[in-house]
């Protein structure tokens, strides 16, 4: 079976890479043949190894000196402004040279399976994919998220796809609202590997990691472990990820700057997740944060707002983790004061959330992708005979 997984920039970090490097290397390692195709890069080493057995294929390379495509100029006044949405975040990725490179790529596909795994990249397999391929499209954000815009070109667009991927429960019943007929598919992703050095719980370490951007709340959580700490000098919150609020999240910190430190990016990000007691999310909204998952993965007690989607649909409130309502700093400040003074209950929810997490292995996420891909090869097979006969 040939994989193509069109990403918008494979030589990043994030969730979304990771996840589809991780499913990309399972698909490999199972014999198939896998092609992971960045629409564009920017880096010259990736954020994240690629697997081994797969194949990697650049289509604008936006590195310093290196020579954009030449396209046709009646190509880019067709192209421009025609796909990608405003609303959707990426959008100043996809200028016309961009647009137009994917849309080649797209349209020369001659068979095979094809995830893409972003709205704007989905759209554009909508509009462009040939009929030869079969499509998937990867939500890794959960549909409430997005902007007007791009929620009416995701109801007009997806329809085209064969199956859509959506992470909970809850984001699938969104999607079969707005969609009647189309065929929705949770299916999580998962952490791998699973076995993972315990954490310490007699630290006195918080930690909290992802891009510094409003969605990740952490203008809401420094304040809020600045008020749980106040009578509680010797912990610590390290806070892990880079992005364009960094400036105003370290100013922010500044009057707590013994209790609060950013860290920046780290190669050793799991060891510093075993050196700690405590995670806190305290995103605005999600998907399905992988991070918080490989928390619990190492048995730490999770303090999560309960916002759209995601910590609710993992953590079940005072057995594996602490939910407290979606931008209430005052209970996050509560709740992280509470289990800071409470190194048992601490031991005993971080306990539980590894047993919690068994459900996102890749024992049992990557079965239900194996079963997917083989039941639209199947359906392809099908619709091949019938065009013959």
């Amino acid at each position: 079976m040939k994989i193509h997984y069109l990403l918008l920039h494979a030589y990043g970090t994030g969730g979304t890479i990771r996840t589809v490097l991780t499913q990309a290397g399972w698909m490999a390692a199972a014999g198939h043949e896998v092609e992971i195709v960045t629409a564009v890069r920017r880096r010259t080493r990736p954020g994240f190894a690629f697997p081994e057995g797969v194949k990697v294929r650049t289509l604008v390379d936006q590195r310093a000196g290196v020579r954009p495509p030449q396209l046709q100029a009646r190509v880019l006044r067709r192209l421009r402004g025609h796909v990608v949405p405003r609303g959707e975040p990426a959008a100043g990725y996809f200028t016309p040279e961009v647009e137009a490179a994917v849309a080649a790529w797209l349209r020369g596909l001659t068979g095979g399976i094809l995830v893409t795994t972003r709205p704007a990249l989905n759209l554009l397999a909508a509009r462009h994919a040939s009929g030869l391929v079969r499509m998937i499209a990867q939500e890794h954000m959960n549909l409430a998220s997005h902007r007007p815009a791009v929620q009416k070109a995701i109801r007009r667009g997806y329809r085209r796809f064969d199956a859509v991927t959506v992470l909970t429960e809850t984001d699938r019943s969104h999607y079969e609202t707005v969609m009647p007929g189309a065929r929705i598919i949770r299916i999580p992703n998962a952490v791998h590997p699973m076995e993972r050095e315990p954490a310490d719980h007699a630290s006195t370490s918080v930690i909290a990691a992802g891009r510094l951007v409003p969605q990740k709340g952490f203008d809401l959580l420094i304040p809020a472990f600045v008020k749980a700490t106040e009578n509680r000098p010797d912990w610590r919150l390290r806070l892990y990820g880079t992005g364009p609020k960094q400036a105003e999240l370290v100013t922010l910190a500044e009057p707590a700057a013994s209790r609060v430190a950013l860290m920046g990016r780290t190669g050793a990000f799991h060891q510093e997740l075993a050196a700690s007691s405590l995670y806190v999310l305290s995103s605005r909204f999600e998907g399905l944060p992988m991070v918080m998952i490989e928390a619990m993965a190492h048995g730490l007690p999770v303090v999560a707002f309960d916002c759209p989607t995601g910590p609710g649909e993992v953590i079940t409130h005072d057995v594996d983790g602490v939910l407290v309502p979606p931008q209430d700093v005052e209970a996050l400040a509560r709740a992280i004061a509470e289990l800071i003074d409470d190194e048992p209950r601490r031991r005993r929810l971080g306990a539980q959330a590894v047993r919690t997490v068994r459900a996102y292995s890749k024992g049992v996420v990557a079965p239900m992708w194996l079963e997917l891909f083989n039941d639209l090869q199947t359906a392809r097979r099908g619709a091949d005979r019938r065009s013959l006969s």
